[in-house]
């Protein structure tokens, strides 16, 4: 994944007492990326836009706030939360993800129960 001319807003953000960090970045095109880690763990997490969260490297279940049932994805994955919402994560090991900030389109990978 390349992000040629990008821009790094900032420092780190860190949630949830230092177990997940982001960073914020801003590509050559405008678009708002979050490169982020989160260790093991169950997290809430909140949108206000819509977002799709890439799986880079490990594994997670997430429900999402309108849903019942947890689904499982692992590196290669996407999800997408809607904005005005939320879902919980849950994390065995160290997930290396990106966030597509305004995105909530079509997911490629079917999720896995």
């Amino acid at each position: 994944m390349d992000f040629d001319g990008a821009s790094i807003i900032g420092k780190a953000r860190l949630l949830h007492g230092g177990k997940v960090a982001t960073r914020s970045v801003i590509t050559a095109d405008g678009e708002m990326k979050s490169l982020g880690l989160m260790h093991p763990g169950t997290y809430r997490m909140t949108t206000e836009a819509p977002e799709t969260i890439e799986i880079l490297e490990g594994n997670c279940r997430v429900k999402l706030a309108e849903e019942q049932a947890w689904n499982s994805y692992q590196a290669g994955d996407r999800f997408a939360v809607p904005a005005n919402s939320g879902y919980e994560i849950e994390v065995e090991g160290v997930l290396d993800y990106v966030v597509h900030h305004g995105e909530a389109g079509p997911i490629p990978a079917a999720p896995r129960p």
